[in-house]
């Protein structure tokens, strides 16, 4: 009997410790965080050259922020690192331009930033061609 009322008060020393854990960590990001709720972001700025890390500002009423943000240096700078697309397959190859396109739908825009809906990418055409042949 005394092990089970041990291994009880044990449990509920446990639940009340991790529960007052939570509320500590809710309360940390109220204090860090800011009371406005209308931010306004600007594009993320890398620190040096077109592509890494870098930061972005942020303004609401009298408050201003900057946040660190980092743009991929594979990216499509052509789009902004802030718009998300859900791109097609590659079409076929055109003989007259010796490319070949493919279109994007907007998926994403993030921190409010201002995407086309539509993107069209293009690509030279590969010179080698490739065969599906399977082996036996």
């Amino acid at each position: 009997m005394q092990v089970r009322g041990l291994l009880l008060l044990l449990a509920l020393m446990l639940l009340a410790a991790t529960s007052e854990a939570g509320k500590n960590k809710k309360e940390k990001v109220k204090k860090d965080g800011s009371e406005c709720e209308d931010w306004r972001w600007g594009p993320c700025v890398p620190n040096s050259k077109d592509c890494g890390l870098g930061y972005r500002e942020g303004t609401c009423k009298d408050e201003s922020k900057k946040l660190k943000c980092k743009i991929p240096c594979n990216w499509k700078k052509k789009f902004g690192a802030d718009c998300k697309y859900k791109f097609e397959s590659w079409g076929g190859c055109s003989t007259q331009t010796g490319v070949k396109t493919r279109s994007g739908i907007l998926k994403k825009a993030l921190y409010n930033a201002q995407c086309e809906e539509i993107v069209y990418v293009t690509k030279p055409c590969s010179s080698k061609t490739k065969s599906k042949s399977k082996g036996q």
